[in-house]
């Protein structure tokens, strides 16, 4: 299942858009598969999908046989001197396993094959999930440029307010001063977000191992929150995780394992035939041969105690890392249920009431009825309370990212079909 709604969904969150691009911009679905086509973590999986291949191949083969042959009576002395009573026995041998040694080596081969499907998903998933915390880091920056530049605007009236009032005689020049030096601060702040955003460019392009990236994002609007479904319905979908469902896989190779180490309890037959020659009168006879060890059964209680205890082992660790899941999960989710009532308090509530307290502030300014000081700690307010919207709605989005890394849910994609994102 979860499978399905990788491919679907995964880690697709508010960030996508169904706008037209241009051949210089990049979605985070082109991210997605860039990273999924080039990362070398998962052509190296492949690789190593190649060698279990070969070595299932060899698990595969039986015993090989062994021609072998033997003179006996020669060079020696008196009668049995030079060659004259020389005699070769050509033979034929293997080792004939029991036990059901073969099919324990071939179905251990075959799970170690299969887990790697599940190992590479969860890689692969992994590996999204950074992707889209990077192209986040990029949408961050350009918004905080977007409330740079709005600060810049406000700061930019607030000076012509004060030179106004200046050459009026109405205010000190220290007004003005103050006035410009909030300007230039908020000027640093959008070339400290430009920075930022060439600095989180480099930090994505990396992951595809792009040395100079030139290229642009889409627009996208973090404070688009989608609706989530309940924690104890993400909690249920938990077991099907890949980091889960690794644990199976490696039940299954332990259990091969188990197999293979009770199978070397019953013991090998080594077999061997062949013909040789006798030179006394120059007939020819048949020869065979069998033997098997001893105590292959106490030999072999080591390697099956071993096997029984890292079986018992795998479930610790599996009921271990279930708990740490829903941890993890119930972490993210309480912050972006948190973080998502922050953004709609201060989108439906704060901002409107600041945005008209500062027009009216404005007009009150310019008529001499309160400082710069008042109307400047109102553009503060505004401001800071933008940045702490986009704060909250960016991690708001870490959340989502994690949660969905969790769990794989399709609900962005639900949520995007319903208008809920743009």
């Amino acid at each position: 299942m979860w499978l399905r709604l990788a491919a679907m969904a995964a880690l697709s969150f508010a960030l996508r858009d169904a706008a037209a691009q241009t051949a210089n911009t990049l979605s985070l679905d082109d991210a997605f598969a860039r990273v999924a086509e080039t990362h070398p973590d998962l052509r190296l999986i492949r690789s190593r999908a190649d060698i279990l291949s070969a070595e299932r191949d060899g698990a595969a083969l039986r015993p090989a046989f062994v021609v072998g042959a033997t003179a006996e009576n020669v060079l020696g002395s008196g009668a049995a001197r030079g060659f004259d009573s020389a005699e070769l026995t050509l033979t034929l041998a293997s080792v004939l396993e029991r036990g059901g040694k073969l099919d324990a080596r071939r179905a251990l081969a075959q799970h170690r094959i299969d887990a790697l499907a599940v190992e590479r998903e969860a890689r692969r998933l992994d590996l999204l999930a950074e992707v889209a915390r990077r192209y986040l880091a990029m949408v961050a920056a350009q918004r905080q440029r977007g409330i740079a530049d709005a600060d810049i605007a406000q700061r930019r009236r607030t000076v012509a307010g004060a030179k106004l009032r200046l050459q009026a005689g109405a205010s000190p020049e220290s007004v003005v001063l103050t006035a410009q030096a909030a300007l230039a601060r908020a000027e640093l702040d959008r070339a400290s977000a430009d920075r930022r955003y060439l600095a989180a460019r480099q930090h994505l392009a990396a992951m595809w191992g792009e040395r100079d990236p030139g290229f642009g994002i889409v627009a996208a609007d973090p404070l688009a929150l989608p609706a989530i479904p309940e924690f104890s319905v993400l909690a249920d979908g938990l077991q099907a995780t890949p980091e889960l469902a690794q644990f199976a896989d490696q039940r299954r190779i332990g259990e091969a394992r188990l197999q293979l180490a009770r199978s070397e309890a019953s013991a090998d037959l080594d077999w061997q035939i062949g013909v040789r020659r006798l030179q006394e009168n120059e007939d020819f006879a048949l020869v065979a041969g069998l033997s098997m060890p001893l105590g292959s059964r106490a030999h072999a209680q080591p390697q099956i105690r071993a096997a029984e205890a890292e079986l018992a082992s795998l479930e610790i660790e599996r009921e271990a890392k279930g708990l740490s899941l829903y941890s993890t999960l119930a972490e993210a989710h309480g912050r972006y249920r948190s973080a998502e009532i922050e953004v709609a308090r201060l989108r439906e509530d704060v901002l409107p009431k600041l945005a008209k307290a500062e027009a009216a502030a404005q007009r009150a300014y310019r008529a001499g009825a309160i400082s710069y000081l008042e109307w400047a700690q109102l553009q503060s307010e505004s401001t800071n309370a933008r940045k702490q919207q986009l704060e909250a709605a960016l991690d708001a989005q870490r959340a989502l990212i994690e949660i969905q890394r969790l769990t794989g849910a399709p609900f962005v994609a639900a949520a995007q079909a319903q208008g809920m994102t743009p």
